[in-house]
């Protein structure tokens, strides 16, 4: 379930051990990309076989690169109605909230679309035309889900869905909870950049995270401090073409059918579960600058960094509350 694009830069890490615990690291690859737990223990609570066994779970549940996980099975054209497994569950309860939220710029029905685009498993030899992007149109949309309790239905057979948007946030949270189980309480849980952070690092300090930004906004990067917050980030200006005159990206609008069109490049959401700030990522990027402060400022737990083009130049926009993170 990796992100094609990430914007968040490093994690930096401290070098001195914590006064009280020493601090264990473990890393590797998952889902398409790489992850890296480090936590503070008095001694070893959990290893690197028991958290590849976790995120194998979650991969046997959501990823699309499984031929026979549970979105695989469901997105089948011969199958209308799934028993979920506790991780598929509450990953489709909480887009379906997002969704509602959002107004349904959140919508994990794109699939079709994000495939009509080559933005999938396979490469397309041609852009489509509209007739192509209303004839799947007729088939997305959360309104053709039907949630009760684990099953999961839907309405048209040709309807499937993708959840990278939400899952690898999610699986972040559950490596989190796992570290929580197990007794740390200070810890920071970084899949393909999408992080979360409970406590302090070294020294008693918050965690810090360096944001890239494109050149010309002043200096190359700042630096995010979080304690109990995630953060994750979304973005398009390095993954962009044109084709007749419109921008073409894996960021998909669920109503058109179209690539996103706005002035965004990308943002940085920061929120008290890195499922919250993945998903939000999305819904973000689908609004104006104005748009997306705007929701931000009405939300709890949720801020966010924009970086928009305007006049060929950079520019950014932060919510109400997004600096009492940056370092100073």
């Amino acid at each position: 379930m990796s992100r094609s694009f990430a914007i968040i830069l490093c994690v930096i890490l401290g070098c001195r051990a914590h006064a009280q615990q020493p601090k264990f690291v473990i890393e590797g690859r998952a889902q398409g990309t790489t992850y890296c737990l480090q936590y503070y223990a008095d001694s070893v609570l959990v290893s690197k076989d028991q958290v590849d066994s976790v995120l194998a779970v979650i991969d046997r549940s959501m990823s699309l690169y499984l031929s026979n996980s549970l979105i695989s099975r469901f997105n089948s054209p011969d199958r209308k109605m799934l028993v979920l497994d506790p991780h598929m569950e509450r990953v489709v309860r909480r887009a379906k909230e997002v969704h509602k939220a959002s107004d349904g710029l959140f919508d994990i029905t794109v699939k079709p679309l994000v495939e009509l685009w080559g933005f999938g498993a396979k490469r397309i030899s041609k852009m489509p035309d509209q007739a192509a992007v209303d004839s799947v149109l007729q088939f997305v949309g959360m309104q053709k889900l039907r949630l009760r309790k684990n099953k999961l239905y839907k309405n048209d057979k040709r309807t499937a869905i993708d959840l990278n948007g939400i899952a690898q946030g999610y699986t972040v949270d559950v490596l989190a909870e796992l570290l929580d189980k197990l007794g740390s309480s200070n810890y920071l849980v970084e899949v393909g950049g999408e992080i979360r952070t409970r406590g302090l690092k070294e020294q008693r300090k918050p965690f810090e995270i360096a944001i890239e930004r494109p050149a010309g906004l002043g200096s190359s990067r700042f630096v995010l401090q979080l304690s109990d917050r995630s953060v994750t980030t979304s973005g398009n200006y390095r993954k962009t073409f044109d084709y007749l005159g419109k921008k073409i990206h894996h960021h998909i609008h669920p109503q058109d059918g179209y690539p996103l069109q706005n002035n965004v490049a990308s943002v940085t959401v920061v929120a008290s579960t890195a499922m919250d700030a993945d998903a939000y990522d999305n819904v973000f990027m689908a609004l104006s600058p104005e748009e997306a402060i705007t929701f931000a400022d009405q939300m709890k737990e949720i801020e966010v960094y924009i970086i928009y083009k305007q006049d060929n130049e950079f520019k950014e926009a932060f919510s109400k509350g997004f600096s009492r993170y940056i370092k100073n």
